[in-house]
Formats: C-alpha cells, structure tokens, sequence
C-alpha cells in the first residue's frame, strides 16, 4: 500500500508542477492544509477517493492520471 502512496504523490507534485502550481494552489482550491498536502506528495498519508477527486479536478486532470 505504501508504494501505492508515494506513487500517488509523485505523479501529483510531477503535474502540479508542469501546471505552474504551488502547493498553496492546491491547499486553497480543497480548503485543506497545506500539511495534507505536502503528506499526500510525500507518501506519508492516504487520501480518500473523494479526496483523490478533488485533488484532480484541482490539478485539471482525471483521477485515473493521478493513480498511474
């Protein structure tokens, strides 16, 4: 499960990044903090599916990107 993590947050701070966007993009648009986010990124926390939707629909990209 822990690969599957750090693989999520790999692919989220890789594309976050083409974009242009800060972490601070994203903390507000999900009006999390921007703790979680950083957590997420560095695979040391697992985001719920609704989480994991939103954070892709903050990034302009499907779910199913996010999870390759």
């Amino acid at each position: 499960m822990k690969t599957e993590s750090v693989k999520l947050g790999k692919n989220m701070k890789r594309i976050r990044i083409s974009k242009g966007l800060t972490q601070g993009d994203i903390f507000r648009s999900l009006g999390v903090s921007r703790g979680f986010i950083s957590n997420i990124e560095s695979g040391k926390t697992n985001p719920t599916l609704s989480t994991i939707a939103k954070l892709a629909k903050a990034l302009g990209v499907s779910s199913d990107e996010l999870l390759k």
